[in-house]
Order: structure tokens, then sequence, then C-alpha cells
């Protein structure tokens, strides 16, 4: 599992820093199964969870939606039928920033122990 899941989420200002490529080579490996896609010119890390129903899906996206809530950092959330995509990006700094990493990898534990 990956060490990132034991790090928290630190406050996000306006001026924080982006993810550097140098930053970001070093952290894909923790979150594999995460795509990095660009969104109206904003990097963001995409993955698309596969559960049996409607009745999963949303309980895994209730679940994405309080550990959320826990770390001060909020995701969007698509939720279908047998399918979640979530999507991490930092809203102030319109980009990558290391929380969304964290977050990713959080996530991809939460979908592990459910």
């Amino acid at each position: 599992m990956s060490e990132l899941v034991q790090e928290r989420c630190v406050a996000c200002r306006g001026d924080a820093p982006r993810v550097t490529e140098e930053e970001m080579a070093a952290l894909r490996p923790q979150v594999p199964e995460w795509a990095i896609v660009e969104r109206e010119g904003i990097l963001q890390l995409e993955r698309a969870f596969r559960l049996q129903n409607f009745a999963q899906a949303l309980a895994f996206t209730n679940t994405v939606g309080e550990i959320a809530e826990e770390e001060g950092h909020h995701p969007a959330i698509l939720t279908e039928w047998g399918k979640v995509t979530v999507n991490w990006w930092t809203h102030k700094i319109r980009g990558l920033h290391h929380n969304d990493f964290v977050m990713a990898a959080k996530t991809d534990a939460l979908f592990a122990h459910r």
C-alpha cells in the first residue's frame, strides 16, 4: 500500500505550488491506477472504480465523501450504476498538488477495504 495513505492533507492556499514534473514522476508509482487528465486546461487525477451495482457505487461515493470532509479536500465524483469516477485536483491552484496524490492513495485504500 502507498505510504501516501499515512499522510494528512495540508491546508492549501492560492499561492501553493503545483507539483513539478519531477514530483509527479515520483508520486505516480504510488497511485498507478490513476490517470492524469486535463479538463478545461486543469490537470487532474482520475480513476473509475467498478462496483457490482448502484447501491455499492453509492455507498463507495459516500465513503469517499466522508474522507474528503475529514481531510478538507474535495473531489469531483460521478456515481453511476456499477461505477464511480473520482477526480482529484486542487481548485485554488487550478492544478495538481501533493494533497491530490495523498487523496488518490486514500481513495484506493477505501476501495480495497470496502
